[in-house]
């Protein structure tokens, strides 16, 4: 696991896991399909991933399927990030 996989799994069990949720998260572990992230939390997701890389997502690029485990999150960060 990457850097920036370690940080985006830590931001979602931080933020969107109850501290009695005893779920194990991994960058596959489904994220919007599971339950773990909704519409509401998705945005601030967003916003979190655009302040930390200092990036701007389209909000075309930030759909469900794009957000639903880290491994696509990742995905879509590094496409829109500077070289």
């Amino acid at each position: 696991m990457d850097e920036m996989e370690q940080t985006v799994l830590a931001y979602v069990a931080k933020e969107y896991l109850e501290e009695d949720d005893d779920r194990e998260l991994t960058v596959d572990t489904p994220l919007i399909s599971g339950g773990i992230v909704d519409s509401f939390s998705m945005v601030s997701l967003k916003r979190f991933l655009e302040k930390k890389y200092q990036i701007q997502i389209p909000d075309a690029d930030a759909s469900a399927e794009a957000f639903d485990t880290v491994t696509s999150i990742c995905t879509v960060v590094r496409r829109f990030r500077p070289n």
